[in-house]
């Protein structure tokens, strides 16, 4: 078993959120992206309780790329503050090699 990089994405509409995924592919930055059907926040933003809908993402990286694909994603996203989290994954040594591969490792 090897460790690989799971990174969730909120976006405002699925189509940022297909753009996005397909960025990151392109760039070699994510082996895999899955476009998940939308769901509803609730959270306080500048004193406001908001609810909005939004498309998660969840991205599938090499270890090393973890910081590259958070950081461009930061970047290219429209939100003000986007929610970019990270967690380690175990998963079989295939896909681990499969991700690497992908991503250009």
């Amino acid at each position: 078993m090897k460790d690989i990089a799971i990174v969730y994405v909120l976006f405002g509409d699925r189509a940022a959120a297909e753009d996005a995924a397909t960025q990151m592919i392109d760039r070699r930055l994510a082996a895999c992206a899955n476009v998940q059907a939308d769901c509803l926040s609730v959270y306080r933003w500048q004193g406001v309780k908001e609810r909005s809908d939004e498309t998660p993402v969840l991205f599938k990286t090499a270890l090393d790329r973890r910081s590259a694909l958070m950081a461009a994603l930061a970047v290219d996203h429209d939100y003000e503050l986007p929610a970019i989290s990270s967690w380690t994954a175990t998963t079989t040594d295939a896909y681990a090699d499969w991700v690497e591969v992908s991503t250009g490792q």
